[in-house]
């Protein structure tokens, strides 16, 4: 069995706690849904937000859907210049034995932009 990565990032409307725990339950549930994954096969899961997100730790997203023994993180992401505002992203390493071709990664609302056209936006951690 692997463990492997799957990706997501979204926008948040406003810096409130409301809002950062709506956009992180909204990404996380279409991350899990959409490669089957179950809270067992959950290694870990990492939260960043830029800068400008700070009224809330997204993690708490994950334990209000129900995902109480898994371990979590928060951070912030660099802040390069140029770069999306008001962006969340979140790292979840799951163990599977699906190949990585077969994981899905979710982009939603603003955060669409960082995989569109070349399939990086310049600057983005994405860009690696």
């Amino acid at each position: 069995m692997k463990c492997r990565g799957i990706r997501g990032a979204t926008t948040v409307d406003t810096n409130t706690g409301e809002d950062i725990l709506t956009a992180a339950k909204e990404l996380l549930q279409e991350m899990i849904q959409a490669n089957g994954v179950e809270e067992e096969d959950i290694a870990s899961i990492h939260f960043t937000t830029t800068p400008d997100l700070n009224a809330t730790f997204p993690a708490a997203a994950a334990r209000q859907l129900g995902l109480a023994q898994v371990p979590m993180l928060c951070g912030h992401e660099m802040n390069v210049p140029r770069s999306l505002p008001m962006c969340l992203r979140i790292l979840v390493l799951i163990n599977t034995e699906k190949s990585a071709e077969k994981i899905v990664h979710t982009y939603i609302k603003g955060a669409r932009e960082l995989r569109s056209g070349s399939g990086y936006k310049e600057g983005s951690p994405e860009g690696k």
